[in-house]
């Protein structure tokens, strides 16, 4: 297949810049793929459309504010993002301005509450990083970093729980599972209230999540790896919801390229941690997934053609266009979609 086949027409207008005032108050479109049909709803309308012995499976990562704005002892200014932990205090980071940042500069965040010393250049140009500090380091970063919002998105967030799922349990990701910012803890609850069950996966979702599709044959591409795991409760639930032949929804495309990695031929899972780097495109046959909560993804991109391959790459577009037509709000900060 074509990277082209999985175009669109997007005015910039419709990229949201900043997160609604009430998570559950987005917009929904939900998409049944056994009647071909389109409806428009608002997010919290979703428990309708859920059945009791359903099962959610969400992922529980929490994303790092990541993103560090210190100086060299020159003076320089200089932009830490934080990618992933190497062991104890050192760090693989991308760091700005490059060619100003060699092997042994030390640099200062924030009065000295925070300051690192760059050990190594890595491989794609990233670097090794040690920090030193007094006190707690995730303690430290919540105090000084920001949240590492996609490219995309150009304004401030104001509030660095707004890039952040009200299930977020578990430091480790560089973006946020957007799927699951729709949800509030009220809804939550009255979804578990109406006979739900809710499981959960943890992926890290890495900065590569961002990186384009560069080949034109889109099955030449290569995906980035991400770490997840999953645990017995977890996977308990879901086999039972599988066992009497009820649905399991993913919330979001990290939780379902969890469930599709591990999952056997009879869609059951087992516990499992390791690392993923499973690519889903049309022709795919899905294991384990009845549905997805998902947002609007960007033209081209793997997590489009995942979702053509559950619903269909026509549909999805038809769909796509509609939701331009009708004005919704698209990506991370963007309206949901469910495919049912």
């Amino acid at each position: 297949m074509k990277l082209t086949d999985f175009n669109y027409e997007l005015p910039e207008r419709l990229i949201a810049q900043t997160p609604i005032e009430k998570r559950d108050e987005s917009r929904l479109m939900v998409l049944d793929r056994k009647q071909q049909t389109i409806e428009h709803k608002i997010f919290k309308d979703i428990i309708d459309y859920l059945e009791p012995g359903d099962c959610l499976v969400r992922n529980n990562t929490k994303v790092l504010p990541a993103r560090l704005y210190g100086q060299k002892e020159t003076g320089a200014k200089v932009e830490f993002l934080l990618l992933n932990q190497i062991e104890g205090d050192i760090w693989e980071c991308i760091v700005r301005p490059g060619n100003k940042l060699h092997v042994g500069t030390k640099v200062i965040f924030k009065d000295g509450l925070l300051k690192a010393e760059i050990l190594e250049i890595m491989p794609g140009g990233t670097r090794k990083v040690q920090f030193s500090y007094k006190g707690i380091f995730n303690e430290i970063l919540d105090q000084i970093g920001l949240m590492p919002l996609p490219p995309y998105i150009h304004e401030e967030l104001k509030e660095n729980d707004r890039y952040q799922t009200v299930y977020a349990k578990y430091n480790g990701s560089a973006a946020a599972p957007t799927a699951g910012l729709h949800f509030t803890e009220e809804l939550l609850k009255k979804i578990e209230e109406k006979g739900v069950k809710i499981a959960n996966v943890t992926l890290h979702v890495g900065i590569g999540t961002f990186r384009p599709v560069k080949v034109e044959n889109i099955e030449e591409h290569e995906m980035h790896s991400e770490h997840f795991y999953i645990k017995q409760e977890d996977v308990d639930k879901i086999n039972e919801t599988k066992k009497q032949g009820k649905r399991v929804i993913a919330v979001g495309t990290t939780s379902c390229r969890v469930l599709e990695t591990i999952a056997k031929k009879d869609g059951t899972v087992e516990v499992t941690e390791g690392d993923t780097k499973i690519f889903i495109y049309p022709g795919y046959q899905f294991k384990c997934l009845d549905g997805l909560i998902t947002n609007f993804h960007l033209p081209e991109s793997t997590l489009l053609m995942l979702v053509s391959a559950l619903a269909g790459r026509e549909y999805i577009l038809k769909a796509y266009n509609e939701a331009v037509k009708e004005e919704y709000k698209f990506f991370s900060f963007g309206d949901a979609m469910f495919i049912k």
